[in-house]
């Protein structure tokens, strides 16, 4: 047999070979996911109270995905409305590893409070597991359990310590919750543009969010958020969607009786604590108003004993230091003489 005719059986075993490896990657990338998560909830009926919060009130747990192949695999809760095929889901990603998860009765009422279910009123959800490999692998999803909840009205804040007040979590202003629904909202005044902060769930480090890109932020990870400019800042944190937002608010005063007269307001600054504005100025017979934001189109005087929004000018008699505190939301302000 010649050298000729042994090279050209070679390279055709060669070319078979690679043509049979080409067969099995293509196998791999086709290759279809086995069954999904089986989930069980330890509750089918929950009424949520305040004076459990800290007690477990439900635990989910589920069989392990099958990708049909060996794979890190992380698992998400999802909680929707009934009926609404998840479209708007709340999720907690559960620790890697674990096949089950328990939440306390704070925790899991947050969770249905971001998706602004009523409070005190039995409303019915939806619970599903989606496992997901990586971006370019659908996920597998679980069944659906269904819940019927009873949410109670809940308070929670996030904390802002900061270069504006020395990076103390322990002393750092707060934004408020109202509903615990995952909508923060708070005043900060920050010194200048660019002064750098982080968010914190309670009054240490051992949980914060930083900044991945601007408007957006991370549990755990990011760099410092920065102020976007200096001044009085309403912050808007969505930990639903993770994302930050700022409007510009502060008051003032403003008229004939203030230090700047009608052209120049006196800025009062925000009581966090008491949400509450307040300045200590010096005022001369004339008259004032409230202002916001160094613009008219809102501001408040008084009428009939009452203040209101666009009402008239307050009159002012007698000299002296005062201390104002003004509360643009109960529509009451005070003046004690110093």
């Amino acid at each position: 047999m010649n050298r000729s005719y042994l090279s050209s059986l070679f390279f055709a075993a060669i070319g078979m070979l690679m043509i049979t490896a080409c067969d099995k990657d293509e196998s791999r990338l086709v290759l279809q996911p086995g069954d999904g998560p089986v989930l069980q909830a330890s509750e089918n009926t929950l009424v949520l109270e305040r004076e459990h919060a800290d007690e477990e009130a439900i635990r989910f747990s589920w069989t392990p995905a099958d990708f049909g192949y060996a794979a890190a695999v992380t698992n998400t809760l999802q909680v929707a409305h009934k009926g609404t095929n998840f479209e708007q889901p709340r999720e907690r990603i559960v620790t890697a590893g674990e096949n089950s998860a328990g939440f306390t009765t704070y925790d899991f009422n947050s969770l249905l409070l971001a998706l602004e279910l009523p409070v005190g009123e039995a409303s019915e959800v939806e619970v599903r597991i989606r496992a997901r490999i990586n971006e370019a692998v659908e996920p597998l999803y679980s069944n659906v359990v269904q819940l019927t909840v009873t949410p109670y009205a809940a308070i929670s804040y996030l904390y802002v310590p900061g270069a504006y007040q020395g990076w103390d979590p322990a002393t750092a202003e707060s934004l408020v919750s109202p509903t615990s629904n995952g909508i923060y909202t708070g005043i900060i005044r920050f010194p200048e543009a660019g002064s750098e902060f982080k968010l914190t769930p309670a009054r240490n480090w051992d949980d914060s969010y930083g900044e991945d890109e601007p408007g957006s932020i991370v549990l755990n990870g990011g760099i410092n958020i920065k102020a976007p400019r200096a001044g009085n800042l309403e912050l808007t944190v969505n930990t639903n969607d993770n994302t930050i937002k700022y409007t510009d608010h502060s008051w003032g005063l403003i008229g004939s009786a203030t230090p700047g007269g009608w052209d120049t307001d006196t800025d009062m600054v925000y009581d966090n604590a008491n949400a509450v504005w307040k300045v200590t100025v010096t005022l001369n017979p004339g008259e004032f108003k409230f202002r916001k934001n160094h613009d008219w189109s809102v501001n408040f005087g008084v009428q009939d004993g009452e203040l209101v929004e666009g009402g008239p000018d307050i009159a002012h008699t007698e000299s002296g230091t005062y201390v104002i505190t003004f509360d643009p939301v109960a529509k009451v302000y005070t003046m004690v003489k110093q």
